[in-house]
């Protein structure tokens, strides 16, 4: 983590270019889940680019980093470019992805690339794994003062919070007063199957939360500077577990993906591509 201050045109030009490897590396796969990792860039973009998390691409072992898990892991495409963008590996690299012995795998591999804290995939359990490190953190070998200052960082889809596994998680998080533990619900609306509200509805996931004695901070998903503020205020929070529902668009920056179920998981061709990048390019 540099000493650079918050800059949201830098966080914003970070998040854009993010969009556009997100698109282009898709297609160059041929699958992938364009929708939920473009409405999820911003958020990466500032956790990563906006002097919020600490990381050091350098040493991604570092003990004293901010840990950030992704659990929605079928939206690899946006921490492959947050993490190609920030120098933990090529940017050559993201052209491989899904691809026989690549780095880059369709959902997060730990075992594979450089900066992922854990593999993850199989939705509904990132919430569970982030609050044992953030248990662990807080009772570890190193000194007290330096565990209180290293946050647990999880990223879900707000379907996957239909799973019954999240609500364990949450329950679990308060009643350990997990103060170093911080949820962000990429809150798009959709779902593979269409919206969330027909699926299964969420309700308000912020009182759902607010339920489960959680801090909760509702914020624009898509206004870098918002999401700054609001990341660094549960980073703050340290009575207890904290959730930033975070309302965003799926398959945001890109028109014609735009709150549109059907981009959940699809390869875009050769002429959206060109589209895309231009739509992109001009914001």
């Amino acid at each position: 983590m540099s000493e650079r201050t918050f800059d949201p045109a830098f966080v914003a030009a970070k998040a854009a270019r993010m969009r556009a490897d997100i698109v282009e590396m898709i297609h160059e796969a041929g699958s992938g889940h364009p929708g939920g990792s473009l409405s999820a860039a911003d958020i990466v973009a500032t956790l990563y680019f906006g002097e919020v998390m600490k990381h050091d691409p350098l040493r991604p072992e570092w003990p004293e980093r901010d840990r950030f898990i992704l659990s929605k892991g079928h939206a690899a495409p946006v921490l492959y470019a947050a993490l190609a963008e920030a120098g933990y590996f090529g940017r050559d690299q993201l052209m491989t992805l899904r691809k026989l012995g690549s780095m880059l795998q369709g959902h997060p591999d730990c075992k594979k690339t450089p900066g992922v804290e854990v593999s993850t995939g199989s939705l509904g359990q990132g919430l569970s794994i982030s609050a044992g490190l953030a248990a662990g953190l807080r009772g570890g070998e190193v000194a007290e003062a330096a565990v209180s200052d290293r946050t647990v960082w999880c990223l879900l889809g707000d379907g996957e919070i239909q799973e019954g596994q999240v609500w364990e998680a949450a329950m679990f998080a308060a009643h350990q007063g997990l103060g170093n533990l911080v949820a962000i619900i990429d809150h798009n609306g959709l779902q593979i199957d269409g919206a969330c509200t027909e699926v299964m509805c969420l309700g308000t996931v912020a009182t759902k939360f607010a339920a489960f004695d959680w801090h909760v901070i509702e914020v624009d998903g898509h206004d870098v500077s918002a999401l700054h503020d609001a990341l660094l205020a549960a980073k703050a929070h340290t009575g207890g577990p904290c959730v930033i529902v975070a309302h965003t668009i799926k398959g945001k920056g890109v028109s014609f993906m735009e709150g549109q179920a059907g981009w959940h998981g699809k390869s875009p061709s050769a002429e959206q591509v060109a589209i895309a990048l231009a739509e992109l390019s001009a914001k």
